[in-house]
């Protein structure tokens, strides 16, 4: 690396972005490296890799959590930062076209196939039954303008911009979390309110507190908190709860360097270098400050309304009683083989857990080892983060999956993977992506303290070369963008990872608007 790439102003630009001179250098040089592309060896299907719980096995699991988890630090955690513009990717379309948005000339390009068109008249068709419609409603009357002769007369550029623009809701400047999903009797919920309903039912502790942390933009903080004030009494009363809410922010020391597409560090137009947000990856970072014992991770989109919330409720259970099952077999293990008096057997015993229970790889030569290098191995193969992942049947959702991978040395690991990890050039991998049977939707339950009631520093357990690169333009210029590796992928590569069969019911994201219209967004 060139040590005069940068000068005393770019060092200290990157000094006072939280960074070091030698971390940049490391992201430029991983521009410069062939793509890292994981090693595939299977997907992991049920029973290979994927675990089936028995139907009495799972109402044992739910006692064990029920029974344990109050008297643990449970809370949960939920990356809540995302932009509801992707949600109206469609309607921004048109109504960044720059002209009149009528029924007839949408409907024409519709039937001539075009899927915008179409989701456009699904919007429209639909629009009295999302939550939002009596604010939208409001504020059109507001602004003199009546929505139902708007519809009837089929004239949808103020509907829509009303709906996404100010002096409107807005809605394509907000985040997801303060879009409102859910329409009840009482009125209508965000999906942050849901998640905060959602929580009462597998984190609350024995005093009733549950706890919850959202990770939120610094200029969308004012709002969460505000509607968080609102809201809680309400809340508070109506389930008995009390709620322990923090917000945090993704660190700005965890943002990356851009380059050009000759790998050279992205110069703006004031000839200051560009920072990006480094991705879900960097938010390992706020997951690593939560103080507790079991973290349920899950994606702000992904709710429902009252009426399907048991079944979450009974799965979150599950996976979360797995996690202790085997966390306290882990521990006991651990107990036993810090002692320093294991023998033969019970050290057999642990190898046998280990590549049965856990499907991690035990080298020949650590089964053929004197007694004590193989207790060295197994306390360090055991004293890890764990978490035990839902895997949702793969019905042709975007996104992750869980696969057997290959590691350097030979050995395999369970991983959740990106198609973007996937060389696309390999006949041999993308067989093996196009016979996968399983999709991540996002349902983890993490065991982050050691044996002795520790906090892993999760950092640790990142495998850094599982980044992700992707082109993006700014200013008119193309660029290449570093994002860490994934929160659920790269960033926890080295934990203990259980995956296990949960029902598709537990996976009802609103990735689009017209999402929210499915029956399990809406209230009956």
């Amino acid at each position: 690396m060139d040590k005069n790439i940068f000068t005393d102003e770019d060092i200290r630009q990157i000094e006072d972005h939280g960074l070091t001179l030698e971390e940049v250098n490391r992201q430029l040089d991983i521009f410069k490296m062939p793509f890292p592309y994981l090693d595939l060896h299977r997907p992991c299907t049920a029973g290979d890799g994927i675990k089936v719980i028995d139907p009495e096995k799972k109402q044992d699991l739910m006692e064990t959590y029920e029974q344990e988890a109050p008297k643990r630090g449970c809370l949960k955690f939920v990356p809540a930062s995302g932009a509801a513009s992707r949600m109206f990717k469609t309607l921004l379309k048109f109504s960044n076209m720059g002209k009149e948005i009528i029924r007839e000339s949408v409907a024409a390009e519709a039937d001539e196939g075009k899927k915008d068109a179409r989701d456009l008249l699904t919007f429209m068709d639909g629009v009295r039954q999302f939550a939002f419609f009596e604010d939208l409603k409001s504020v059109i009357s507001r602004n003199a303008l009546d929505i139902d002769t708007l519809l009837e007369r089929g004239q949808f550029t103020e509907v829509i911009r009303f709906l996404l623009k100010e002096p409107g809701l807005n809605y394509a400047g907000l985040p997801k979390g303060l879009i409102k999903f859910h329409e009840y009797p009482e009125g209508s919920r965000t999906a942050f309110e849901e998640h905060l309903v959602e929580a009462v039912s597998y984190v609350a502790d024995q005093n009733r507190e549950c706890r919850l942390r959202f990770t939120v933009s610094k200029e969308h903080l004012g709002e969460f908190e505000g509607l968080l004030e609102r809201v809680r009494p309400v809340y508070e009363q109506n389930y008995n709860a009390i709620f322990k809410v923090i917000f945090s922010m993704q660190k700005k020391s965890t943002d990356t360097l851009a380059v050009d597409l000759e790998n050279m560090p992205f110069r703006q137009k004031d000839g200051k270098i560009l920072f990006r947000p480094g991705g879900h990856g960097a938010l390992i970072e706020n997951l690593n400050d939560l103080e507790g014992d079991i973290i349920f991770v899950k994606n702000i989109d992904n709710v429902v309304p009252d009426r399907l919330k048991p079944d979450t409720f009974i799965w979150k259970k599950i996976l979360g009683g797995y996690l202790i099952e085997i966390q306290s077999r882990i521990f006991n293990f651990l107990k036993e083989l810090s002692s320093g008096s294991s023998d033969e057997d019970f050290l057999e015993k642990v190898i046998a857990f280990v590549k049965e229970e856990l499907n991690l790889t035990v080298p020949a030569a650590k089964e053929k080892a004197p007694a004590g290098e193989k207790r060295m191995f197994l306390m360090e193969t055991l004293n890890r983060p764990i978490r035990v992942c839902g895997m949702v049947k793969n019905v042709g959702e975007p996104g992750g999956g869980p696969f057997w991978v290959r590691d350097r040395s030979g050995g395999s690991s369970l991983q959740i993977v990106e198609t973007a990890q996937i060389d696309p050039d390999s006949k041999d991998h993308q067989e093996i992506l196009a016979s996968s049977t399983h999709f991540n939707p996002v349902d983890l339950v993490c065991g982050v303290s050691d044996f002795e009631g520790r906090p892993f520093d999760l950092r640790k357990y990142v495998d850094p070369s599982a980044v992700f690169i992707s082109q993006k333009s700014k200013e008119g210029k193309d660029l290449k963008a570093l994002e860490h590796p994934g929160l659920w992928n790269g960033a926890m590569a080295r934990w203990i990872t259980i995956f296990v069969e949960v029902p598709i019911i537990t996976f009802n994201p609103a990735k689009t608007v017209n999402d929210l219209l499915r029956k399990e967004h809406q209230a009956g």
